[in-house]
């Protein structure tokens, strides 16, 4: 609740400097007709830039005070217009001494007192003799005791939890923004070592047994130091840097008509802000009411009016503003209707919204139209090129809100089928073979352990296919009548001798049905009859997916004894695998035997099958099946670079270098023996030339 921006204290210095102009320059030529003789006159200019253009001059230049004052109160309309009664704003007026303007009661936190009582402060006089008295440091002090004062919010929360024994501690972390013109570095240096001092003497004084005040935990210290336009200061720019513990200073330097910019880059990190431009809205003109012209108005929100819309597939297009230093977003003006709830439904949250340039006619035009009831959609370009409406402004109770609105898929549409897959409509999910694998791996915890249960091992496939069509040996469980029996005994952790020799009959009749040519029983077939070659294609892939679901499941000798035989078969059908296990010249035996069937050749691979469905199986397989005993990725990039390395020539300095030393990369450089001799060879050179030419 008690964040850093919580308390904000604005310090101005009042001191004679400031009452200097800021060189920037305004026209106060009203007439028709030519300008003035005196415009664009230095002397004219420079007599009326603290008289506002008297004595007949056309132009007039705000002072450095005028132009502290108008930044700092716009920043504090910005605050109080995002968080009314929220955040706190203060300010110190320092001269001779500190001067309070306000106070963290509600009733002094608004624009009307702030501005009143800056006009009964003025412009610093310029006929005040220099001293040592009119100093920043004053204001610097105060504004430390300020933040050691609590608020009504840090007061009601003392309340509520403080207890006889003990106070609580209350969190209390502020910011002091100070307005002031040094010489140079070392002028800085001495104010952020004055402001530690008081601060470490503050929360001394705050400690028991004087309790003067709350402690305060941190303070952020910012110093703008202002030039008038076209002055060099010799202040560099710092960014943030910590100082102590409780201190983090950074320093700005920025001429007087700029430091409205700076301010508003300043509060966008200070609280969370962002700035928003509404470009193309069409208004009429003052003069012609018949014809319109675009323009367009910044306005500025909460940073998550954007972060909580945009999704992957959009893109802030940001610009940044002439004189400005800070990006703001640009959104396009769309055709404005009445705010109705099914605008709202797929609404992600409301901010308030506040103009950058409130006195603007632009401003003034957006704000009027909004308050009348209507509504404004703001589109934002995808990076596809097309736009969607994103954010909406819209009037609720006199305020202003800006509405991100949900471009992606909400809560309230329907929710996507299983089948809608990122490819397409996949239709063939073992939807009913995952329900009982959840079912299976069902967990329940028991209150108390039985000792004479015994222990239940669960033991998890590792081999689960997610779709029919990426598998062939799963596809034909549903087809041939012993493959499901097969298919279980292979997964089981405790596989006997008996159910080796039944799983090792299914595997000889799958090689039996190999060599008689027999078709596997895919479906949709249209009862077509496939090709020799196609036919042995599918046998090939079932081998190979049933060798890696075996492998998957060795655990046992007796799996490792049908790995070996079913590595014997695929040998013996031509599709041996790269690998050979110790044993599988005893197992050779059982398909080479003189009642096994005869050995088939080696065959080219084909297509699958000739139906679609089992064309897209086939393909499937083998995709999966062609990167078993194939190199690692690894493998493959450095034999690349290696490959590439051996093209291309050593550095001739490492190949006249003996072994061992290490090559100079200029043997010659700096050597005036050979310098000498090379310059008289050139000497000599152009010699001869000239005697040549004569």
């Amino acid at each position: 609740m008690f964040e850093r921006n919580q308390k904000t204290i604005f310090v101005l210095d009042h001191t004679r400097y400031f009452s200097i102009a800021s060189e920037e320059y305004i026209s106060m030529d009203f007439l028709k007709g030519k300008p003035s003789a005196d415009v664009g006159a230095p002397g004219a200019a420079g007599n009326a830039a603290t008289a506002g253009g008297a004595a007949g001059g056309s132009q007039f230049s705000k002072s450095l005070w005028t132009c502290a004052c108008e930044s700092s109160i716009e920043y504090c309309r910005v605050v109080w217009d995002l968080f009314p009664g929220k955040k706190h704003v203060r300010f110190i007026v320092s001269d001779t001494a500190a001067h309070i303007v306000n106070t963290w009661s509600p009733s002094t936190q608004n624009m009307s007192h702030v501005m009143n009582a800056m006009v009964m402060v003025g412009v610093p006089s310029r006929n005040v003799p220099t001293s040592s008295d009119y100093s920043v440091i004053h204001g610097l002090r105060a504004a430390i005791e300020a933040l050691a004062e609590p608020t009504d919010e840090q007061l009601a929360a003392m309340a509520e939890i403080s207890t006889e024994e003990q106070l609580p501690r209350i969190p209390n972390k502020g910011r002091v923004i100070c307005i002031t013109s040094a010489r140079d570095n070392t002028s800085m240096k001495s104010l952020e070592d004055i402001f530690n001092t008081v601060l470490v003497q503050q929360n001394a004084l705050a400690a028991p047994p004087a309790k003067k005040g709350l402690a305060i935990d941190h303070c952020h210290l910012v110093i703008l130091n202002i030039v008038p336009l076209g002055v060099e200061s010799l202040v560099t720019n710092r960014s943030l840097l910590k100082i102590s513990p409780l201190l983090d200073v950074e320093i700005h330097t920025v001429s007087a008509p700029d430091i409205s910019y700076k301010l508003t880059h300043l509060i966008l990190n200070h609280y969370d802000l962002a700035s928003t431009t509404v470009t193309n809205i069409p208004m009429k003109e003052e003069q012609n009411a018949n014809s319109s012209a675009n323009y367009d108005v910044e306005i500025l929100h909460s940073r998550r009016a954007h972060s909580i819309t945009c999704g992957p597939d959009f893109s802030l297009p940001t610009s940044i503003k002439q004189g400005a230093t800070y990006e703001t977003v640009t959104l396009k003006w769309c055709t404005p209707r009445g705010c109705g709830s099914a605008d709202l439904q797929p609404c992600l949250g409301q901010f308030l919204v506040t103009p950058v340039d409130v006195t603007s006619r632009p401003s003034s035009c957006l704000i009027n139209f909004l308050l009348n009831g209507r509504s404004v959609l703001l589109e934002m370009p995808r990076k596809t090129g097309s736009k969607a409406t994103s954010h909406m402004l819209s009037a609720r109770g006199g305020e202003i809100f800006v509405h991100s609105l949900c471009i992606t898929r909400s809560c309230m549409d329907e929710a996507p089928a299983i089948a809608d897959g990122p490819g397409g409509r996949v239709a063939d999910y073992r939807t009913a073979e995952l329900g009982q694998l959840i079912k299976m791996s069902r967990m329940v915890p028991l209150k108390v352990k039985d000792q004479s249960a015994p222990n239940m091992s669960r033991r998890l496939p590792r081999y689960f296919p997610l779709t029919t069509s990426s598998s062939i040996l799963f596809h034909l469980q549903r087809q041939i009548s012993w493959l499901p029996h097969f298919l279980h005994l292979l997964v089981k952790e405790d596989m006997d001798k008996q159910e080796e020799v039944r799983c090792q009959q299914h595997i000889h009749e799958l090689y039996k049905s190999a060599s008689r040519g027999d078709v596997l029983p895919f479906t949709h077939t249209n009862g077509a009859r496939l090709k020799l070659s196609k036919a042995k294609d599918q046998y090939r892939l079932l081998y190979r997916e049933l060798e890696q679901l075996i492998q998957l499941n060795a655990t046992t000798v007796h799996h490792k004894n049908l790995l070996e035989s079913l590595q014997s078969l695929r040998a013996a059908y031509g599709d041996a695998p790269l690998k050979s296990e110790p044993g599988a010249s005893l197992l050779r035996s059982y398909t080479e035997s003189p009642l096994s069937p005869e050995r088939l050749e080696p065959l080219s691979s084909g297509s699958g099958s000739g139906s679609n469905n089992s064309n897209s199986l086939l393909k499937a397989s083998k995709r999966r099946m062609s990167s078993c005993g194939q190199r690692s990725l690894l493998d493959i990039i450095s034999s690349a670079e290696r490959s590439q390395s051996n093209k291309r020539l050593d550095f001739s300095g490492r190949l006249c270098t003996p072994l061992g030393q290490v090559a100079k990369l200029y043997p010659d450089f700096g050597n005036k023996d050979k310098d000498s001799v090379t310059t008289g060879a050139n000497i000599a050179s152009n010699v001869k030339e000239e005697s040549i030419r004569s």
